[in-house]
């Protein structure tokens, strides 16, 4: 059940404000009506959309006769003190939209937040796909699933007892087999559904433990949302056609509903989970909005793309990491700027990994995608994994090959010397010292003293193992080093200078 209190909660982040409210905001919220001037007959509801009216006096007196608790009717100036007369006369709640706001938006999110809050007797919502399933597998006499544009099950019927191999497999993990998704697309099968609203008969394959199915695309306008199949061993007929088509119809407008409920949700749980990665003093309090436990966390930051596609691929990934209810999912998340970050509840590191793991698998396999993760974090400290997990991302740049998550714990020390290495680029390094020295004298010489220095500074002072490492004689160390105690001081008695130098070392070197 939805409230005027909800409703105005989430239609503030769309341009509309609260005028007018001579009725309680705990008041449910049921039916949902649009006025049309074409068309005469008597409107009733309790959400009155006053699309095309001239005056705020006009939307109330509407909305009163349709027995509304509140109207959204467009207007920034302060409306006619007549207005608020017949509000409150009438009980009704005024809502004013900003003029530059749609309607066609404002329509899709009050639809989908008031029919998604509505339950029928059995307890379950009107857009209850898996009811819908039913009643469609009872009037076709077969089996049906519904899945989404990237073949993954977002309903199926409870008539499943004869279905395939095929079709059992689809169910269990939740999408279709890549080797029948395969063979489907070699058949044409997903270039009919993109062009075509007709059903298709889609031959069996018993090799791929795959019986006859027919399929029809689920539209809303242009766009394919999803399909439905209905297991048979040959053409549905005319009739059975004919209903397979309609529901096609009625399938794409759950699904619409359903994405607008979807929307919403996700758009709460994004700024919340922005205002926990950039820090805020009620972190406790917003944990407990989005259902997370108190105790630690980490935080993931991913990016995704195709080829040189960088948005398609990323909001994929971000539609993956929100799907499903909350206490079906581990992490909470956000897509700010080009990255997808998750809270993740747990110190563990491999179930971050094992997180990252399942975001992979869901997407296309021509997407590539680089995960970061901080370092365990209390809620006060998530700020600080989140720039933990950036870095960790960043590292991606210069380790191409690594496709894993890279995590902070394992990395922090190529995350130091990056820190240190930005540093330098800003200007923050020595200007002189040895190091500098010796680079002039190699320059200018072709002698090798930088690279002996640094192996003999990794190797602690072990000539034989510097040496190895170089290629070349432990006396040749030796040299070296007195003829490079010739050009600069060196100081490799000191330990503070030891460490400075293998330090401006590591950030001066390319990155690797």
């Amino acid at each position: 059940m939805v409230t005027l209190d909800r409703l105005v909660n989430v239609l503030g982040g769309y341009g509309a404000r609260l005028w007018c409210c001579p009725v309680s905001r705990e008041v449910a919220l049921r039916d949902v009506v649009m006025h049309d001037a074409a068309d005469p007959r008597a409107l009733r509801g309790d959400v009155y959309l006053a699309v095309g009216t001239d005056s705020v006096t006009a939307a109330v007196d509407l909305a009163a006769a349709a027995q509304a608790s509140v109207v959204l009717v467009r207007g920034s100036a302060p409306p006619a003190p007549e207005a608020a007369e017949r509000a409150e006369r009438g009980g009704v709640a005024v809502l004013l939209v900003e003029p530059d706001v749609s309607w066609g938006q404002l329509a899709g999110v009050v639809y989908g937040l008031v029919l998604e809050g509505r339950e029928t007797e059995s307890g379950r919502g009107p857009t209850d796909l898996f009811a819908l399933a039913d009643s469609l597998a009872d009037a076709l006499g077969s089996a049906v699933t519904i899945e989404d544009r990237l073949s993954r099950i977002l309903a199926y019927s409870s008539r499943q007892h004869l279905a395939d191999r095929a079709r059992l497999e689809t169910i269990l993990g939740r999408r279709v087999p890549e080797p029948v998704r395969e063979l489907f697309e070699r058949r044409g099968v997903f270039g009919h559904l993109a062009a075509s609203d007709e059903p298709l008969f889609v031959e069996a394959a018993p090799e791929h433990g795959l019986t006859g199915r027919m399929v029809v695309a689920v539209r809303a306008g242009r766009e394919l949302l999803g399909s439905i199949w209905v297991e048979c061993d040959r053409p549905l007929t005319d009739a059975r056609r004919t209903v397979l088509r309609d529901s096609s119809r009625t399938v794409g407008l759950h699904l619409l509903r359903s994405r607008a409920s979807a929307d919403l949700e996700r758009q709460v749980e994004s700024d919340l989970v922005i205002r926990l990665v950039e820090g805020t003093p009620d972190a406790a309090a917003v944990l407990s909005r989005l259902g997370l436990p108190p105790g630690r966390f980490r935080v993931i930051a991913l990016q995704a793309h195709i080829g040189d596609e960088r948005h398609a691929a990323l909001l994929l990934a971000f539609e993956r990491a929100t799907t499903g209810f909350g206490w079906s999912r581990a992490g909470r998340s956000t897509l700010f700027s080009n990255t997808v970050y998750t809270v993740l509840p747990g110190d563990d590191v491999e179930a971050a990994r094992a997180w990252v793991g399942s975001i992979h698998e869901a997407l296309p396999r021509q997407v590539t995608m680089s995960a970061g993760v901080g370092a365990g974090a209390t809620s006060a400290e998530l700020p600080a994994s989140r720039r933990e997990a950036d870095e960790c991302l960043a590292l991606h740049d210069v380790r191409p090959a690594t496709k894993s998550a890279i995590v902070y714990d394992e990395a922090w020390d190529d995350i130091l010397v990056q820190r240190l290495r930005a540093a330098a680029a800003s200007g923050r390094a020595p200007a002189r010292g040895p190091i500098t020295e010796l680079r002039r004298h190699d320059s200018a010489n072709g002698t090798g003293y930088v690279a002996t220095l640094r192996a003999w500074l990794e190797a602690q002072g072990d000539l034989g193992e510097a040496a190895e490492r170089l290629d070349v004689h432990p006396n040749t160390i030796r040299y070296r080093l007195r003829k490079m105690a010739e050009v600069t001081e060196l100081g490799l008695d000191q330990p503070a200078k030891r460490l400075a130098m293998i330090i401006e070392l590591a950030v001066s070197a390319p990155a690797t």
